[in-house]
């Protein structure tokens, strides 16, 4: 139940959920390539690559900060082979960036259109592809995207139909490459929160009431680690929440992941109530 001596290239681990992730494999003495966009100090997000280094050690991890835009194949050929370099090899994978915007079709410039699907499906994609051959050889390799399951109701997509189709495009490469690499021993699995995530994107959408009404980025890093510490031969092709993953293991009380303990959590998209 340990990531100690694994090597995870996360993506878009300079903040949020990312960091959180990032910071809980370090807490096992993991290795962290962090691939992010953000180099120097951004006017209206927190955090940078070297920042983010300074948190992974500092929680008992290594850190190597790479400056990547995952649309770029240049960029994040480079930074495999940095990683690879570093630490000997890739043992997980956690695409984890993601661009958002919630417009509906006339509202969605196609500027932002391409960006949601550069980052979101192809950029999964491209990392998934790129780290292949060093997770091949890894002795429990995982990749995680942080995308929803795919619910087909219509409700889902009609608010923001770019956005839906970009989110559930990683979530088709779970359902693909989850077969597609079963025999190779890659666990490929989907991870995704009931409620909102206290986020910068959150703080963006929601203002700062959304932020009080979300929960905070430490569950899904404690979810995302309860996956990725089990056999990847056994556990793959899942569509896992974040809660359901805690309860599996005993954790039933989540009053610490609040923000705020006297504000319910907002119900995040394509998870129905149950």
């Amino acid at each position: 139940m340990s990531l100690r001596g694994k090597t995870l290239f996360i993506t878009g681990a300079s903040r949020g959920i990312g960091l959180a992730i990032a910071k809980r494999a370090a807490q096992d003495g993991a290795n962290v390539v962090i691939a992010a966009k953000t180099d120097q100090p951004h006017p209206k997000l927190a955090g940078t690559v070297h920042t983010a280094a300074a948190q992974i050690r500092a929680a008992g991890g290594q850190a190597l900060p790479c400056v990547v835009d995952i649309r770029d194949e240049e960029q994040v050929a480079r930074a495999v082979e940095q990683a690879s370099h570093t630490f000997g090899g890739i043992d997980i994978l956690v695409n984890n960036a993601s661009a958002i915007s919630l417009t509906t079709t006339a509202d969605t410039p196609m500027k932002r259109f391409d960006l949601m699907h550069q980052v979101n499906a192809r950029g999964s994609y491209l990392c998934s592809k790129l780290c292949l051959p060093w997770l091949e050889r890894a002795e429990n390799p995982h990749i995680l995207m942080l995308s929803p399951p795919l619910n087909m109701d219509a409700k889902w997509f009609a608010p923001h139909v770019a956005y839906t189709m970009a989110k559930y495009g990683m979530s088709m490469c779970v359902l693909g490459m989850a077969e597609e690499f079963r025999g190779r021993g890659i666990g490929v699995n989907a991870l995704w929160p009931r409620t909102t995530i206290a986020t910068a994107a959150i703080e963006m959408l929601m203002g700062p009431a959304g932020l009080q009404a979300s929960r905070k980025p430490e569950i899904v890093a404690d979810a995302a680690h309860e996956i990725l510490t089990r056999d990847a031969k056994l556990c793959t092709g899942n569509f896992f929440i974040d809660d359901d993953v805690l309860a599996s293991v005993g954790v039933t009380d989540l009053a610490a992941y609040r923000v705020d303990d006297s504000v319910a959590p907002t119900p995040d998209f394509f998870v129905d109530p149950r």
